[in-house]
Formats: structure tokens, sequence, C-alpha cells
């Protein structure tokens, strides 16, 4: 052992947490109360349990479940036991959980019970697992009739904690968590993190949103997703709070803020809006302040704007599912307090620069050179460094492709500013090429979100006949509102040159993941239904 180097791994956070903050509350879920030291006590609970299931190192064990106690425990549990979390998306239909378990290899299966009702199905595959433990939620989802055999979670584990286990892995490099893509285009892909990447990646957030003793943090973001970016283990090495939330309700979120000292939430700009724009949301200023982090798809200026004017503080950041979800921060400089609304807002929609702990971007071309800092040129965003994924889980062809030419390949294009700070101007599969001319569809949405009537807004490529494409707008409008496309088109063309404008505009209710991305494939699936145009 060498005494000038200790194996980075997320269960320092918990070791570390148990004996400094041991009678502080760690974590809240409706009317429970968890200390630091029950949280240490029911992981290693879980550990042992899983180890006496037959669970060896580096066997992988599925989580299906909302934001629940069970989840939190689940993200250093079993990592203590050596196995290997896989948490997945609770909005996925029976045959893709299926095809996860399968893929991964799970030899356990947690699920919470009103998830597990239309699971049914996989009892007759159930030889894909060797057991299937049931999470009842006695509170929020009571009385559910029991899918699989197995236990409920309380029972499984009612076991003494083995002490031989330590909370120090002898490996950085292994392999901590898998979490697969959404899949929109093919089967998903099984995202592998280690344990030195999640710890790296939990200290940077510690740092970029100043979480410390005194943070509430509000678990608007699923756990699921990218490990919650990294903040299961952030908040407990900082000793902070969770407050852990089963769905997003926004009455029931701008009551938990008033309520329960709320510091900190996460989510995508469609909970944003979502939630500034409910009948509940303050009139006026916050009482306490209250540091949001948004990512996933970029903000639109205005409802930045919207955010600041209630006395929030947002930070804007990017990353994939590759980059344990933050790979860059739009770090504010003081200086721009002076400036006006609008800049300020426009300044926050950037992407900004490399985190703490990722060190590594670049915009380049199709050559691999960087493109100019012109904030014009666009470029495919790469990326390497202490945040980028191990790999993917048994698919070496599609890690190479990733990771051509020593860089992980985003798929996302955008251009860098002078000061060296980027900002996104779309998905390569989503620029709209109309007439040989590029258009950003980022942009075009930013135009259409202004409008005082706009909630949200989608913009994607739709066949035309002269251009070869054009830019259409899905629009949800905001409760009592009635625009026309006549006055979005025009709105548009008071800021963007004509041929970028929207040459039509749809009134939708959005189609989303879970986790608040517009799912456009799903437009495009419909708009180029017969037509020559990949479908991506």
């Amino acid at each position: 052992m060498k005494v000038h180097r200790t194996e980075l791994t997320p269960l320092l956070f918990l070791e570390r947490a148990e004996k400094a903050y041991e009678k502080r509350i760690g974590a809240v879920y409706g009317y429970r109360r968890f200390t630091y030291a029950e949280i240490g006590a029911r992981a290693r609970r879980l550990a042992a349990a899983v180890r006496r299931a037959g669970v060896a190192p580096g066997d992988r064990v599925a989580f299906l479940a909302p934001n629940v106690p069970a989840l939190l425990e689940a993200h250093f549990g079993l990592a203590l036991a050596g196995a290997v979390l896989v948490a997945i998306n609770t909005r996925l239909h029976a045959d893709e959980v299926g095809y996860i378990l399968e893929h991964c290899g799970a030899r356990l299966f947690f699920v919470e019970a009103e998830l597990a009702q239309p699971l049914a199905a996989l009892r007759e595959a159930d030889n894909r697992i060797e057991r299937t433990i049931t999470i009842d939620d006695a509170e929020f989802a009571p009385g559910l009739p029991r899918v699989f055999a197995g236990p409920e979670y309380e029972e499984f584990l009612d076991v003494a904690p083995d002490e031989g286990l330590s909370w120090r892995t002898g490996e950085e490099e292994g392999v901590y968590s898998i979490n697969y893509t959404s899949g929109t285009t093919g089967r998903p892909k099984g995202v592998m993190y280690t344990h030195r990447g999640a710890y790296l990646n939990a200290l940077s957030e510690i740092a970029a949103h100043r979480l410390d003793t005194s943070s509430v943090f509000l678990w608007t973001l699923p756990m699921f997703h990218c490990n919650g970016w990294c903040f299961p283990w952030a908040v407990t090495g900082a000793g902070g709070r969770h407050l852990l939330l089963r769905r997003i309700d926004p009455p029931l979120v701008w009551q938990l803020v008033r309520e329960q000292g709320v510091t900190h939430f996460n989510g995508a700009p469609t909970v944003l809006v979502l939630l500034i724009n409910d009948p509940a949301a303050p009139q006026g200023r916050l009482a306490r302040p209250l540091r949001i982090a948004t990512g996933g798809a970029p903000p639109s200026p205005t409802i930045l704007s919207q955010w600041e004017a209630i006395g929030a503080e947002v930070t804007h950041l990017y990353g994939l599912t590759e980059t344990y979800g933050p790979h860059t921060y739009c770090d504010w400089h003081p200086e721009w307090n002076d400036l006006d609304a609008e800049r300020r807002a426009r300044l926050r929609a950037r992407q900004g620069y490399p985190n703490l702990v990722a060190c590594e971007l670049r915009v380049v071309d199709d050559e691999m050179n960087d493109v100019p800092a012109d904030a014009e040129t666009m470029g495919e965003v790469v990326m390497r460094g202490n945040n980028v994924m191990k790999g993917y889980f048994e698919d070496p062809a599609a890690t190479e492709q990733a990771f051509r030419g020593g860089w992980f390949h985003s798929g996302d294009v955008g251009v860098r500013h002078a000061d060296g700070y980027i900002e996104l101007r779309d998905r390569k599969k989503d620029i709209i090429i109309s007439g040989g001319e590029n258009i950003s569809t980022i942009e075009v949405e930013q135009a259409v979100a202004s409008h005082a009537d706009v909630l949200e807004v989608a913009v994607i490529a739709v066949p035309d006949d002269k251009w070869g494409e054009v830019p259409k707008a899905f629009v949800t409008p905001k409760a009592g509102r009635r625009p026309s496309a006549e006055d979005i088109i025009a709105h548009c063309r008071g800021r963007l040159a004509h041929f970028k404008c929207p040459k039509a505009v749809e009134f939708i209710e959005l189609p989303k993941t879970s986790t608040g991305k517009v799912q456009k494939f799903a437009l495009r699936e419909r708009e180029w239904a017969g037509r020559d145009k990949r479908i991506h």
C-alpha cells in the first residue's frame, strides 16, 4: 500500500459522512428521516445482503425505482459489496427493461412496486435474473399487488452488516455503475463509470454548486439519469441533506422550497419552464438563495431571465451520459452582473468551459482541426479526460467509434467564443440544411421562446420541394394564451434572417423523455414518413 496515495471512490464520501455527520439528518422522504449514521448502516446491510444472495465482485445489480431511499442507498451499498449498479430509466417499456437486464447480466433486480406492475411478462423470462426484490413505498404508493415472488426490500435488508467489508476499494479504475443511454436510434448502450471518475466528478459538483453542510438538495432530477449527475455522492460528501422526491409535482416543489429550506435542485430546461409557469410559483423574490443547475438541452435566455427575476441563481451545464453528466459549466464572472438583463441571460445560455476535473474539450472540424474562436464557425464538440466514460459495456465496436482520434465524439455541434466558452448550435442530426444554408434549431427555438405566449418549443427540419428542408416549430402555448402561427412567424422575423424563420407552426404538447428532453425524433418520424431522409 502506497503511503502517498488513496484509491479514489465515492464510498469515501459516505465513510466520512457516517463519522463526521453521524447525527445529522442526511436524507428525508415524506415522514421518514435518516441520519448519516443510519444511511451508512443501511448501505452496509445492503452490501451484506447482496453478498449473501451470491453476488460476487463485478456482478451487475439492477434497480428500477424513482427517487426513493433504496436507490440512494444503492449508490453506496452495491459498490461496497463490489457489485456494479445499473439504475434503469423508469419510463422504459417492459421489453426495454428486459433487454437491459439481459444485456448487463443482472444477478439481482430491485424494482419499486408501482413500476413492477407493467413488468408481469418478465416473470416468464425470470431465468435472466436469479432473484427479484420488490421495494414497497408504503407512504406514496401503498397496497399494490406483488408482481414478483422475491422478498420486499426491508425484509431483504434485515441482516447484520458485514464488518469485514471496507469502504476503500482496491481498484479505482474498476466499474462503479453502468448507465444505459436512451437508445432512440437503436438498442441502448451501457456507459461504464469508474470509481475514480465518479469520485472526481462528485468533487467537482461540490465545488461548482457550493454544496456544504447547510445545503438542502431537492431531488427533482431522476437518480437513474447519469447517477443523478453524480449528486448522490456529491451531496453526501458535502454533508448536505437529500430531500427525496418521488415525482415532480410543481405545487409540492414550491411548498418544499418554502418549508424545507431547499437551497439546490437540478433539472432540464423543460422542468424549469414547468415550475416557473405553475400558479404556485412565487410572484416576488425568493426568501432565501436558491441555486439551480440546468442541462440536457440549451435553456433559452427567456427562461433564464424568468428565474433570475425571482432571485434564483441558475448554472448552465453541459454534458452527456458518456461524461458522467456535466462536462462544462457556464462559470459566472462577477463583472457580468453590471450588464443589462438580456445580455446576462445570453451569457448564461452558453455552455461554458470544462469543469475543474474535466479539463479537456475542443470544437473541431471534420479533420479534427480546432475551429476559430469567432463564435461563428461550427464544429463538433469532443472531450477527453477524467470525466469521460471507460467505454460501452460489452460493445468494443461502439467504444472504438466513439473514441476515434483519441477523443470522445459528442455528436454536438457548437462554436467557441473568444473567451474560450463554447456554445452549442445543435446536435449533428438536428442541423437544418435549407437551400445549402445551415440553420441552428437552437437559434430558432430561442427566437420562438422569446414570444410572450410561448411556454415550450421544438424546431425540426421538415421536407420542402424547393429548399429540400425548412424549419418547422412545434409550440406549447402558455395556459390561457392563443397565439397564431402568423404571430410567431412575424415575431421571429424581427429577430432572425428570414430564411431561418419557421415556415410553419403547429401547436401541440411536446413529446418528452423521463428527464424532460424533447423527443425530436418522434416529431421527425411523423413529418418525414414516406420521404427520403434518415430518421435519427
